[in-house]
């Protein structure tokens, strides 16, 4: 960027970086600074009549109101704010106060970081606040921050614009109230979840993300080439296979939080980079699981919220165990009135007419069944509901159903009208299993490229014997917008997929 394309403001910040170089202060020093104290903790621990105390800290300067000899700032740290008061002769203490009049009334911005050390006091409006007698530039901001304004009850200059606060998350961060927290929230989701996996004694691992076959899910992958092994490889959309190769090698619970890729269309709850949770533990089935998984929520909303209860957007929801439990063709029947039970693919056809439902060539019974369910059920389950025993073409690495030949051992947890989580009792007869891929294999002939691979690699592992096997996948995304009230899966990724900027 050449000096002429500058704003005013970013112009006359260069030029006091500058100014500052010349009186010997470096903006940007790489000496190590040390700190020993929180604004919040601060603030907390705060005693009146108690010895003063004396602190250092850092952070990002957000207000400040200079009144003659002294100044207030509001100092930013990364947990929260405190005021600053700040004294010309006791940072200027010798007859030369160039560091107050020249530096800080001049040359030093909101959005510079400093350091500062004083004692702790409370003003005489009652706020607690450090009386600093040391300060140190940190960095010097270039750009201004767009800090909003009121006049008149009206807000000016808010950093709202969701496009822009995507791309520049960190500015976000820095102005918006609120924010950070969503993130904080998001880590204690996973280290709860990662705490009660662990405590039961099931071991985290890793698994590939490039891959020869895209397995695990009915998804379209993102292509990209290897130059050494001259071959094609496939970002992951699913790590379930692998995990179940663990488990033929012996290991009794394993699970992983996967980084997925899909290439397909970005809304509201999609993104094409998303984080997946799956489980898996053998010698048990989807009704555990189904128990395991209310636990599990339970237990992470206790640990992050202090309750069970949520509010996301007009809905409240009640993470409480047990949740409800419906089958998949009771559902459609509950909302549509019609029993799909026992139709084929031309029967799903003219269900799909009769509810205006789109459907193509492409589509098999599975897809045709997802697509009705999809359309006039999912988004009816606000409060937690297991929908189970999915029919058997819509899931081929499901155990088919113990009493109906025609479903499989499935469920899918679905909350505020979308899906968290997805779950088997896992196939573990590798001749079924060939079988199912096959069927795959001449549904993506027909055009459907969301269907699965052979994986020929998996099916060995099979046939050195599986164990019975429950897995469960947890979509982490989706799962932090419901536990931190958001409606949208951007606002709960630091950097979501966008466009790229022209400069």
């Amino acid at each position: 960027m050449s000096i002429h394309e500058l704003s005013e403001q970013e112009i006359f910040r260069r030029k006091s970086l500058e100014e500052l170089r010349s009186m010997g202060i470096e903006p940007y020093p790489a000496a190590e600074y040390n700190t020993d104290a929180f604004s919040t903790e601060i603030k907390e621990n705060f005693k009146d009549g108690e010895e003063p105390r004396q602190v250092s800290v850092a952070g990002r300067i957000m207000m400040r109101r200079i009144m003659g000899k002294a100044s207030f700032v509001e100092l930013q740290d990364s947990k929260g704010r405190i005021q600053l008061y700040i004294s010309r002769d006791d940072i200027c203490p010798d007859e030369n106060k160039d560091l107050y009049n020249v530096v800080f009334k001049k040359l030093l911005d909101i959005g510079d970081f400093i350091g500062v050390k004083g004692y702790v006091f409370r003003t005489q409006m009652g706020e607690i606040s450090i009386h600093v007698q040391e300060l140190i530039v940190l960095a010097k901001s270039l750009r201004p921050l767009p800090i909003v304004k009121y006049k008149d009850g009206v807000a000016y200059d808010a950093f709202e614009d969701p496009e822009m606060r995507y791309r520049q998350r960190y500015v976000d961060l820095v102005v918006n109230d609120g924010i950070k927290d969503i993130f904080v929230k998001r880590t204690k989701i996973f280290n709860s979840m990662r705490n009660f996996f662990n405590e039961r004694g099931y071991i985290e691992v890793d698994t590939p993300v490039l891959q020869s076959i895209p397995g695990g899910a009915a998804a379209r992958p993102f292509i990209t080439h290897h130059n050494a092994l001259d071959i094609p490889l496939y970002l992951r959309i699913a790590n379930e296979l692998y995990l179940k190769r663990l488990i033929v090698g012996g290991f009794e619970g394993v699970y992983e939080f996967s980084r997925n890729f899909r290439n397909e269309g970005m809304d509201r709850t999609h993104n094409p980079e998303f984080t997946a949770m799956e489980i898996y533990v053998s010698y048990k089935d989807y009704n555990w699981m189904m128990n395991f998984t209310e636990q599990l929520l339970e237990k992470i909303c206790l640990d992050v919220l202090g309750t069970t209860e949520v509010k996301v957007g007009d809905n409240l929801i009640s993470f409480k165990a047990p949740y409800r439990r419906v089958s998949m063709i009771d559902a459609i029947k509950e909302n549509t009135g019609i029993d799909i039970s026992g139709m084929n693919e031309d029967q799903l056809r003219g269900v799909c007419k009769q509810l205006h439902i789109e459907e193509d060539a492409t589509m098999g019974k599975g897809k045709l069944i997802d697509e009705i369910f999809g359309a006039k059920c999912e988004g009816k389950y606000i409060q937690p509901t297991f929908i189970t025993d999915y029919p058997i073409e819509m899931s081929p690495l499901c155990k088919q159903h113990r009493e109906n030949p025609e479903l499989t051992e499935r469920f899918e947890l679905m909350i505020n009208g979308k899906e968290i989580a997805n779950a088997y009792s896992e196939l573990n007869d590798p001749i079924d299993q060939r079988e199912r891929f096959e069927e795959q294999f001449k549904l993506s002939e027909k055009g459907d490229d969301e269907a699965m691979f052979i994986d020929q690699d998996f099916i060995r592992s099979l046939e050195y014997g599986m164990p019975p096997t429950s897995g469960m996948g947890i979509g982490m995304d989706r799962l932090v917008m419901l536990l931190t009230g958001q409606t949208s899966i951007q606002e709960v990724l630091f950097f979501p997929q966008m466009k790229p900027e022209t400069f």
